[in-house]
């Protein structure tokens, strides 16, 4: 079984502007998961940059003013300047042609389809923090139109709501008829089929507010005598752990082979579990005919931040200095796009591209596959990940100041298109430092050991260029807001070649945010990266005495 993932969202939205107008809900892309928004920090123009992008001292900003565009969040900005009003007319065009070819706006949806109701508080509070599975599953299937085409429509949904006003009604139809396309995204004529293998895959639906919404999809051919056409299970989740939703698609599909009833009694087991905290194990009972009562185990990984990637694809497809180069380019927040033939190639090489990031977060347009219908999204001039499939491999590779990455096996050479300097951004020696650290593994790593080597390998680059952050960050009072010192955290790097590098990333969007949140909490609030930083402070201590 292939697992593909497309994650078509960008990966934080920060606070939304008490000013801004509410968002009309006849689009069908806006609010709950829609596509192509951006995304703007305030606090930049709070801290002294003017509308046209400068500071007051006139000094211009890279990021003082950025946009990002975001794939299915859910804010049209208002105030869309430079590039980004022409991306805005290129992604409000591709709306329109959305609306017309794919998702007609009245539309009634398919019989036997509930929409989704708001449900009571309790269970909404009860949901929130963590105890529910997942919101609802539907069913994708393809259906015969008039003219022979098959196109896909929900035809079962649970559990089934009711009782929902108008607007929430239509907000919801929206929704579920994105769904449709994301459980079918190829854009191509589907036919019945007598073999089909099944494939696993997953997107992200993005609020207004910055929460997330997951949808895990699994599609397969049902079981039947003929050809039949391939159908989707959905599941729409808060909680982002592909892994584990892979293991109950493989409950769902046994199921399915039986018959279709035979899903809805486990996931409403499954829904009414408790979600396991991180490290430990929930146990779902179920029953089959003729294989009585079985005892399913879900297990999520101790490192939750590992749980939805896999990177046996990315270091199977490139070798680790070609790793590095994306690596780097990623770093800088540059435009990349990875090409491949294979969907599930795609999606878990751009997932593992960014968790190498960690403690940063991608901020920009992360796309693991880009439908065809939506191709124009390579015009951006913000950074972005993007997912191409071969076969549209020439409608991409001509623009300029990009990577662009062939994936598929046979290449004739890897990077397609280049800015240059890809192999001389990072420093030198930090550099040789994460080769070294990759040649650990084994040539025939498991999950388990590359979700261990990996971090290893690339989170003490982070600790080396940036880990001084705190001794920069000045407050008043512990308990108080700080302000972040960059030049002198700049000068405090000893070795030349950092201190160019670090100049660079400080101006990043990934920084930015999160040194705005390190500003914002206490000083006395540690995380992860403020761990890992001590431990290596520690070993430097040890290693001096010695």
């Amino acid at each position: 079984m292939s697992q593909r993932t497309w994650s078509l969202a960008s990966k934080r939205l920060k606070s939304k502007r008490a000013s801004e107008p509410s968002v009309p809900s006849d689009d069908v892309f806006r609010r709950t998961g829609r596509f192509f928004s951006s995304l703007r920090e305030d606090r930049r123009r709070q801290r002294g940059t003017s509308d046209d992008g400068t500071c007051d001292d006139g000094k211009d900003k890279r990021h003082a003013n950025k946009s990002e565009g975001a794939f299915l969040a859910g804010e049209d900005e208002e105030q869309e300047r430079g590039g980004m009003k022409r991306l805005s007319t290129m992604w409000s065009s591709l709306r329109l042609k959305m609306n017309r070819e794919k998702m007609p706006k009245e539309a009634a949806l398919p019989e036997g389809t509930q929409p989704l109701a708001v449900e009571d508080r309790p269970k909404d509070q009860r949901y929130s923090s963590g105890q529910f599975f997942f919101e609802y599953l539907v069913v994708v299937s393809l259906k015969n139109t008039n003219g022979g085409v098959y196109e896909p429509v929900i035809s079962y949904q649970f559990p089934k709501r009711d009782g929902m006003v108008r607007f929430q009604r239509e907000e919801e139809e929206k929704t579920l008829k994105a769904i449709t396309l994301f459980c079918f995204p190829e854009d191509i004529s589907w036919a019945p089929l007598t073999e089909y293998r099944s494939e696993t895959f997953s997107f992200v639906l993005t609020e207004v507010d910055g929460s997330r919404r997951n949808g895990y999809c699994r599609r397969l051919l049902p079981h039947g005598n003929g050809a039949r056409p391939p159908e989707a299970y959905c599941i729409i989740s808060k909680l982002a752990c592909f892994g584990l939703f892979s293991k109950i698609f493989d409950e769902v599909e046994k199921r399915r082979q039986i018959s279709k009833a035979m899903i809805y009694p486990f996931m409403q087991s499954l829904r009414e579990a408790p979600f396991p905290a991180p490290g430990n194990t929930v146990k779902i009972k179920s029953f089959i005919p003729d294989s009585g009562t079985e005892i399913i185990s879900l297990t999520r990984p101790t490192d939750s931040w590992l749980e939805h990637v896999d990177f046996r694809t990315l270091f199977r497809c490139l070798s680790d200095e070609e790793v590095l180069q994306v690596f780097a380019a990623t770093v800088l927040e540059r435009r990349i796009i990875f090409i491949a033939e294979e969907l599930g190639t795609l999606s878990q090489v751009i997932h593992a591209v960014s968790v190498l990031l960690y403690p940063f977060i991608w901020q920009h347009t992360l796309i693991s596959i880009v439908p065809e219908i939506l191709i124009d999204v390579v015009m951006a001039p913000t950074p972005y990940l993007l997912g191409v499939q071969k076969r549209l491999a020439d409608q991409v590779t001509d623009q300029t100041d990009l990577l662009a990455v062939d994936l598929c096996e046979g290449r004739k050479k890897t990077f397609i298109r280049q800015v240059g300097d890809e192999g001389s951004i990072l420093p030198p020696k930090l550099k040789e430092e994460i080769l070294q650290s990759l040649k650990m593994r084994k040539e025939s790593a498991s999950l388990e050991e590359l979700n261990k080597v990996v971090p290893e390998a690339f989170l003490p680059f982070f600790v080396k260029t940036v880990g001084h952050f705190a001794q920069h960050v000045v407050r008043s009072e512990p308990s108080k807001p700080g302000q972040f010192q960059k030049r002198s955290f700049c000068k405090a790097l000893e070795s030349k070649n950092t201190r160019h590098f670090v100049k660079k990333f400080v101006e990043t969007q990934m920084f930015d945010l999160f040194i705005q949140e390190v500003e914002q909490r206490p000083a006395t609030q540690e995380g992860f990266f403020e761990r890992k930083i001590e431990e290596y402070q520690k070993k430097m201590r040890d290693k001096l005495k010695h």
